[in-house]
């Protein structure tokens, strides 16, 4: 019976995450209220309140439950540091992130609703907070790799580390903002590694990649 209780609690719960994802995306966090999540789950507001203390505590909870792209990225990157050479490692880290987005609607529907449709103030400023380390991790894992692919290589990049991690991070940014915004017109996954190769042989790894 105990089991059973549990079971049916761990469905009411994952059924609020559901009815949050959908609300969430249709409305915005800000607009969206606690009674229209319940009425989507086919729940009572109480409900929620047995489950999570707030809307910040059920939104962050569906947060929690993927993983949001830059740092599934990282998770990524980190885990390849030891089998990939850098180069090899970078262009699989930024192509691995962009093939998880296009393949994935439900983690690009989170991660728009935590980019296009939240208001990062008051309560939700912890999730600014958390785009910010994952960026800056990512920005770091860049910086690392290429830096190493320039050593391995021999190649003396035309600005410094940081410059070039910095374009590199804005081209992957501006490719899936642009995906995003306007209805996916493109292939992501193959668009990026054409433009991320191209901006690799203007840095100088043009025989690399070709190797």
């Amino acid at each position: 019976m105990a089991r059973r209780t549990k079971e049916d609690a761990d469905a009411t719960r994952n059924g609020l995450l559901d009815a949050a994802e959908r609300v969430f995306y249709d409305k915005g966090v800000a607009r969206a209220s606690l009674g229209e999540i319940a009425q989507a789950a086919g729940a009572t507001r109480g409900a929620i309140y047995w489950h999570f203390k707030d809307k910040v505590d059920l939104f962050n909870a569906m947060m929690d439950r993927v993983t949001l792209p830059l740092e599934l990225a990282c998770n990524a990157g980190e885990a390849a540091c030891a089998v990939q050479a850098p180069l090899q490692r970078l262009r699989a880290l930024v192509d691995h992130l962009l093939g998880c987005i296009e393949s994935d609607e439900h983690t690009r529907r989170v991660f728009e609703i935590a980019m296009y449709r939240i208001e990062y103030v008051s309560e939700l400023s912890s999730v600014r907070e958390r785009h910010r380390d994952s960026q800056a991790r990512f920005h770091a894992l860049l910086a690392r790799d290429l830096t190493a692919a320039a050593h391995e290589h021999g190649v003396a990049l035309p600005l410094p580390v940081p410059a070039a991690a910095t374009g590199l991070w804005a081209l992957f940014d501006g490719l899936l903002q642009t995906w995003i915004l306007n209805g996916a017109p493109f292939a992501l996954r193959a668009t990026g590694r054409q433009v991320i190769d191209v901006y690799l042989c203007g840095l100088g790894f043009a025989l690399a990649l070709e190797a």
